[in-house]
Order: C-alpha cells, then structure tokens, then sequence
C-alpha cells in the first residue's frame, strides 16, 4: 500500500470538508444512453437521480480531462469469484484516499471527528441506491441493529474495528442523512476501515435485505424463494456487497452486476444514480458498461498483448513485459509499467500454528527461521525471475514509508549459507541422511510443503528457486499448489506447515497507519493464524498467543492504539518493526517490483505512471475508473 493517512489533524477534530463540492454546481447534462429510459419513464431525469450535493470531480489521474459518455470496457479476470474485483476497482466508499494519497469525503458529503473518539457522518441528501430508493441513515441503523448484533449473522458481535477495548460505539441516529459513533477512548482505526479496498461496510440496502432478514419476513416465505435451512444462511449468501455476486442487491458503485453467477463472461452496466458528475455536469461513469470475460489465468498476457482486454491490471507479471511492449506495436495497446506496492512479492510463512508437534516446534524457532532467511540468494532472484528489476529484502515495510529504516529490510536478510547452516546445527539437526537432507529427532527427513495459491508463473519460479536453495542447507521443501479457499482453511486448521503467498500490505506506512497487520490480531496472519482467530473471534474460536514474543507485540499494538500523538505511535511501531525484523516471523524475498498495466488504444485518462497496491485504492482504484472513457 502507498499510504494510510490517518492525519493528525483528523485525530485533533476537525472536519475534513467536502471538497470535491461545487457550488453552485455546474448544469447537469443528460446521459445520451439513458435518454430512452428517462423520456419514457423508466427514469427519472438527471436532476431527480442525483443527490442534492453530488461528489463533482474536477480533475483526473490520466491527462485526458473531462471525457465522453459511451463505449463498453473489456476486461479479462481468471475466476467467477473475481467479480469482486468490481467492487474494489469501483472504490466507492464512504471515505476514500485520492492520487495523493490523502482521505476524503465520497459517499458521504462531510464528516467530522471529535478527540478521535467521536465520529459524525453526513450523508448527501437524496442519495440512491441503484434501484432508485433512498440511501439514508436507516441503512446504518439496519447493519448495526439488524447484522451486527444478530447472534445469527454475527454470531461473534461487532468486527473489531468497531471495539474499542471490547466495547462497542453509542451508535446515534441524529436524522435521515446524518449518523454518529463515538466511544469512550479514541478508535484510530475507524476512519480508515473505511477507506480500504476491503472496506467495513457500515451499511446495507435495508429495503432490499429485510425481505431476507428473520425479524421482517417470516422463515418460511424466505425458504420458499431460495434454498437453505434457515433465515440466516439465505441471507448471508445473498449480502454480498463486497464479493458483488448478487444481482438482486442494490448497489452504489458505478457499474451494476446484470449477470447471474456462475458465467463465463460477466456485464456490468452504468448505475443511473451514481453519486459523481465532472465539472461540465455530466453524470459519471463515462464508459456504459463493463464486460468481465474468464478465462484461463496463463492466457491473459496473451490476449492482452494482442488487444483483447481495454484495461487489464490483473493477472501480469513483469515476466510478461518484453512480449506486451513488443505486442504493443501491432496491436495499438498502451504497456504501462507501475509501481508495485507490497512488502514482498513472495513471502513465506512458518505455520507458528501448526498441527505437527514437530514442525511447530521448528516454526516456533528464530534459529529455524532466521536460518532458512539466510539460505535464499535474493539477488539470484531478481536476476533470474525479475530481470534484475527487483530489490532483495525482507517482508516488510517500503523506503518510501517515513518509518522505514535499511535495517528492516536487511536484517537476517543477506545470504549467509555458513551462517544458516551454524544455527541449524545449534537447533540440534545435525545428522544427515545419505542425500544431504537433514534428520528430525524422529529420524525422519527435515521435509514439509509449502502450500500457496498463485498461478503466476514469476511467484512460482520464485518459490521453486527458494526451495533449491534452502535444499542446500539441508531442508526439503516440496511446492504444493491449493485453491484460495483450501489454502486459507488448511492454515486457519493448522494442516499447512508452511505458506507462501504476497507480503505485508501494509507497505508505506505513516505513524498514523495501523499496524495490525504485522501483530498477531487477524485470522489473515499466515504466520500466526489461530492467535489472530482467537481476537478476531474474541476468544471464541483460534487459541491464545502463548510466545512471549508473541505477546510482546500485542502489548505494543495496545501501546500504538493508546498513544496520544504521532510521536508516541511512532515509538510504538519502530519497536514493532524491530521485533519483526528480528524474529522473521515471515521471510521475504524481493519488492520494488514493476506491475504491467495495458491499455486499450481507445481508452483514456489512465495514468501512464501508477501506483499498484492492494491498499490504498485497490489496483486502479485510486484512479477513479468511473473517469476513463472510451475515444471514437
């Protein structure tokens, strides 16, 4: 991620203003594909479908200014669960980050924090959601009330966002466009669930969900319309705002699911009452639809180089560079090189969790760890995988982060063969069986599986690099690919010994930013992921950290949460830093890798530098795709 800012001047109370509005706003102009709609009825005009303050955007991340209306965008996705990359290109939230990497009011027209504790949001009024009905506070209400204390759909109370030191927010309802939490204590992490390219929605189209929901609409008329067993699990598969599978469900992004899932090719088309118009007063988006076509992962370079997505962000690699720049001759594409945001490009995890006494009494060994950090040859990495483009590192955070310090990313992180092979020797593996591998105490070969994900040929040629290395040190280690779901649920379960997958996200942080991620707080922490369960759960499911070490991050996670200003947070994130650099509680590989981006030879107003991150902003998001449109 580029940056979270959670400024201080937020944190200090005051208002950050809507500054995206126009006063007075500029004359609207009807949208040409909607004409039909709004002369026959079908749609009220353009006046009666806005809010009454709509978000205006006068400039742009590409230099193509103000566009036209019209056109359909191709893109190319590998899997029918990729819909909600929709959601996360939309980046429509309540509050978002801009290009600068700076927060602001979207969704909502203002909003204003009081001691970092007390949070009011005022909604635009006359906002819509796709369906033409009101969005208003009543939709909060119906998520606070009605989901997220409903023991049968958050069996586990409130996301933890909304706790502070246990403790949920007074939650007040102060009319029908304004709503306020406030707690005890400050909650820094409010402001920013929000922005988030995974957001913590706060709301819900109450109207649509209630003909779901057990306490407005008896079980037995819900369980007539779908199949399930109860209320509740209808419900949950049907409220899908962020996996964007439901075509029934209201939205507010700029496009709308049409498509039934499972597809093979997915249209989404323009929201007419999409909240954001340009300075000229035309209603964005420009581009009418979206069309999302799956097909096999290892295909798309392919087809992007010769012309057959208009925008593809996802699914490329820097391998696939030298053919999408070569392809770009004949075929008219744009091959955007942007920068990368994450902490790692692979990383591996140690299970600290793990169901094998053995190997989680190995995992749960600096020495072990620090050892096979040693053992990879990143340089060898960036020459091989990454044309020499890519800086060897630890998993951790970027130098474009003000807390970055070169021993982060160096520390345990230099190849030292003699050094690794030193600290397996003290763990006491120092027998070896007739081809070089190490014993266990068991007896048994020093070998486990390194469980992932990815089908990107550079993430594997990494993994499969690592693995002959630290063959060298005598450790096996054999690759075994997994669907995401499986993957996720074998190491929640404890079954994987060990993982790989993309490093921290939480690349370029400012003191101000959370440092959840790099604590054992999250379900997500492969590394650590029962001692996250138990908090994410609030000790109903995972177990408690029992690592000293463990335990220490924790309390400086508490530290951070309980500062009083920038300086204090600061201290508690270098000493969070620190432990994590030293431990090697995941091990990194290299970062500051280019991202190819290509761009249809009619699509405007992508930026040809970009900033390419999970968060802020999800992949395009921060650019507002709602502003690209397509030339004649």
């Amino acid at each position: 991620m580029k940056r979270r800012v959670l400024t201080q001047a937020l944190l200090m109370g005051l208002v950050a203003r809507p500054v995206f509005a126009a006063n007075p706003l500029p004359a609207l102009q009807e949208t040409p594909g909607l004409l039909d709609k709004v002369k026959s009825g079908a749609l009220p005009p353009i006046d009666k479908r806005l809010p009454r303050q709509p978000r205006v955007i006068e400039s742009f991340s590409g230099a193509d200014g103000p566009g036209r209306h019209g056109g359909q965008l191709n893109m190319l996705v590998a899997a029918t669960r990729d819909t909600r990359l929709m959601t996360i290109y939309s980046y429509t939230r309540l509050i978002v980050y801009d290009d600068k990497f700076k927060l602001h009011p979207d969704i909502l027209e203002s909003y204003e924090v009081k001691e970092g504790r007390e949070f009011t949001f005022k909604l635009r009024a006359g906002h819509k959601w796709s369906d033409g009905h009101p969005f208003t506070t009543e939709d909060f209400r119906f998520f606070w009330e009605d989901i997220a204390n409903n023991k049968d759909l958050s069996p586990n109370g409130p996301s933890v966002e909304l706790l502070v030191e246990g403790k949920p927010p007074k939650v007040e309802i102060l009319d029908e466009v304004t709503i306020r939490y406030s707690w005890d204590k400050p909650n820094p992490d409010f402001i920013e669930s929000q922005a988030r390219a995974a957001p913590l929605f706060l709301f819900r189209p109450a109207h649509y969900l209630k003909t779901l929901h057990g306490k407005y609409t008896d079980e037995e008329e819900i369980l007539k319309r779908y199949k399930g067993s109860r209320w509740s699990n209808v419900f949950k598969r049907q409220d899908a705002m962020y996996g964007n599978s439901n075509v029934d469900l209201p939205s507010l992004n700029p496009w709308v699911l049409t498509t039934v899932p499972p597809a093979q090719r997915f249209v989404f088309v323009r929201n007419p009452y999409f909240h954001r118009i340009d300075g000229k007063g035309k209603q964005l988006p420009y581009i009418n639809d979206v069309i999302m076509t799956v097909v096999a992962a290892n295909l798309i370079p392919a087809k992007a180089g010769l012309g057959e997505s208009d925008l593809q962000p996802r699914y490329l690699g820097l391998r696939d560079y030298t053919f999408l720049r070569d392809a770009a001759k004949t075929s008219g594409i744009k091959a955007l090189l942007w920068e990368k945001g994450s902490g790692s490009e692979v990383a591996f995890y140690p299970n600290m969790n793990a169901n094998d006494e053995t190997w989680r009494k190995l995992n749960r060994d600096v020495r072990f760890r620090r050892a096979l950090s040693l053992a990879i040859n990143r340089d060898e990495l960036s020459d091989v995988v990454y044309s020499g483009l890519a800086k060897p590192s630890a998993n951790t955070i970027m130098p474009r982060s003000p807390l970055f310090k070169p021993e982060y990313a160096t520390k345990w992180a230099t190849q030292d063969v003699k050094a690794a092979n030193k600290l397996l020797d003290e763990i006491g593996l120092t027998k070896k069986g007739s081809d070089g591998i190490r014993l266990l105490p068991n007896g048994q070969p020093a070998m486990f599986v390194v469980e992932h994900s990815s089908e990107k040929a550079d993430e594997v040629d990494t993994m499969t690099l690592v693995v002959d290395q630290w063959k060298k040190i005598g450790i096996k280690a054999l690759l075994k690919p997994q669907t995401t779901d499986n993957f996720r649920l074998r190491t929640t379960s404890g079954e994987a010994i060990m993982t790989a997958y993309a490093g921290v996200t939480t690349a370029a942080p400012t003191p101000d930013t959370s440092p959840r991620e790099f604590t054992p707080v999250m379900q997500g922490g492969l590394q650590w992921p029962k001692w996250g369960l138990y908090v994410e759960s609030k000790g109903k499911q995972g177990e408690p950290c029992d690592m000293e070490v463990g335990k220490k991050l924790l309390a400086l996670l508490q530290s951070w949460e309980q500062a009083t200003d920038s300086a204090g947070r600061r201290k508690a994130w270098e000493e969070i830093l620190t432990v994590n650099a030293d431990e090697v509680f995941s091990i990194g590989t290299v970062n500051e890798v280019r991202q190819p981006v290509t761009v249809g030879k009619k699509v405007r107003n992508v930026p040809e530098k970009g900033y390419w991150a999970w968060d802020p902003g999800g992949y395009i998001g921060l650019y507002e795709p709602d502003t690209f449109w397509i030339a004649g």
